[in-house]
């Protein structure tokens, strides 16, 4: 049994935070110190830059997402690892591969030929004492055996006592526990799952007698589309179609080719015999083992792809709908009132579109309270501004009554109306507001292997 010594191998979670996400450690180290003290993304970003090194909301967030996900699968190593060797089945490259994985996919395939299953066919076999008939088998499966008979062998495990009555049955019984090894090996789950995405198809049909017409999915009836290709629409209308009862749909693929490849892959020996066990073996192993969970798998990723993509329309057009003026189309000029930092100005032409931004200090000096009013009415002048929008924050009072002073020196008054700013900079810091938000939750969930170079999720 090899002993756990992965203590002093575990991914240094801030170090690997710093490469990938091109920050200093420092930063690192400042801002998972702040998350630590019970601080949000909104507040670090607003009034913590100066121990951040001026990170924005942006960077905090996709450095909390990834610490929350490497510390998730770190804790999941530990137990994996623990649990693998409690069995007496951890091996020094074993144990090396799970320390150094980054995707919980992959490390959840590493794992699971050493989950604990439940009472399977493979167990049954063990239990009558046919696991040395496969290791005869497996020994037999190598290039240089040309010729090699199974039965004779197989026949010295026949056992009434065991419920093994013939050695047919012995051969079954060995080939169930091959089966399973098979099913288990994370390189041929991981290749199958991406052929089933790059060259499957979705098909559909109608269940039960649906007359023409008589369904909102009539477009259903028979279709079919590449999974890598299907419209977002289109797999959550199979979905809701499935859910409702009306349709049925599948995941179709060429199952000939899976069989070839994992022939390629598995199948050794050049003795008859041999090579035609492990034919039979292979397609039970993909059709009774692998092949409902791969297809469940990559109708879940597909469907999360969707989701998203979905959300990402929705989006677009209530965005159309809320930056719609309220006010109708009128060059605007909009001010975030400050004592200390000042009241920051930006004009917007009719169209929305930003034409100009300052800052102004109005509430300090008597001399800067006469260079600001000048600066509003040179910018309502020059972009014939009809209407002014004041927040009701902090010096929102004050900024009001000297926006008053400014108007009444001028001939064409714009309109002023106060606006609530309640939840602005919250808002303004916050995940919804970016506008790389759903490209980043569009990889479904998991985060891709980062390549050289400055990447983030």
């Amino acid at each position: 049994m090899h002993e756990i010594t992965t203590r002093d191998r575990m991914i240094n979670i801030p170090q690997l935070l710093a490469e990938e996400l091109c920050l200093r450690p420092a930063q690192v180290a400042s801002a998972l110190e702040l998350l630590a003290e019970g601080a949000t993304v909104p507040f670090i970003a607003r009034y913590r830059k100066e121990r951040t090194e001026e990170m924005n909301e942006i960077q905090l967030r996709d450095l909390f997402d990834r610490f929350a996900y490497l510390t998730e699968l770190e804790e999941r190593k530990a137990i994996i690892l623990k649990s693998i060797a409690d069995q007496g089945k951890l091996t020094a490259e074993l144990e090396t591969q799970i320390t150094a994985s980054l995707l919980k996919t992959e490390l959840e395939d590493l794992y699971l030929p050493y989950r604990p299953k439940r009472r399977t066919r493979a167990t049954i076999a063990k239990e009558k004492g046919l696991e040395p008939l496969a290791d005869f088998i497996r020994a037999l499966n190598q290039p240089n055996v040309q010729t090699a008979l199974l039965e004779p062998e197989a026949a010295k495990f026949v056992s009434e006592e065991k419920g093994v009555k013939t050695a047919e049955e012995a051969l079954k019984g060995a080939s169930d526990i091959l089966a399973e090894e098979v099913a288990d090996k994370a390189a041929l789950r991981a290749y199958l799952r991406d052929y089933l995405t790059d060259s499957g198809l979705f098909v559909s049909q109608m269940k039960g007698e649906q007359p023409e017409g008589s369904t909102k999915f009539e477009m259903y009836r028979s279709y079919q589309a590449k999974v890598k290709a299907i419209a977002p629409h289109n797999l959550l209308a199979l979905y809701r179609g499935e859910a409702e009862g009306v349709l049925s749909f599948d995941l179709d693929f060429d199952e000939e080719q899976v069989l070839a490849y994992l022939d390629s892959e598995e199948i050794r020996s050049k003795a008859p015999a041999v090579r035609t066990f492990y034919r039979g073996m292979l397609k039970d192993a993909f059709n009774r083992l692998m092949k409902t969970s791969l297809i469940g798998e990559v109708r879940s990723a597909k469907k999360l792809q969707a989701d998203v993509e979905s959300i990402q329309t929705f989006e677009a057009n209530l965005r159309e709908l809320l930056l719609s003026a309220p006010a109708g189309m009128k060059p605007t000029m909009a001010i975030d009132p400050g004592f200390r930092t000042g009241c920051k100005v930006a004009v917007l032409d009719q169209t929305g579109k930003f034409l100009e931004y300052q800052t102004i200090f109005p509430h300090q000096a008597a001399n800067q309270r006469v260079q600001a009013g000048l600066a509003v009415k040179k910018l309502v002048e020059k972009y014939q501004v009809e209407l002014i929008a004041i927040g009701n924050g902090t010096a929102g009072r004050e900024t009001d009554e000297f926006v008053e002073e400014v108007l009444q020196s001028l001939d064409r008054k714009p309109v002023k109306v106060i606006v609530n700013e309640s939840g602005a900079s919250i808002y303004s810091a916050s995940e919804v507001r970016s506008p790389n938000f759903l490209t980043k939750i569009s990889r479904c969930g998991e985060p891709s292997a980062l390549d050289d170079g400055c990447k983030t999720r």
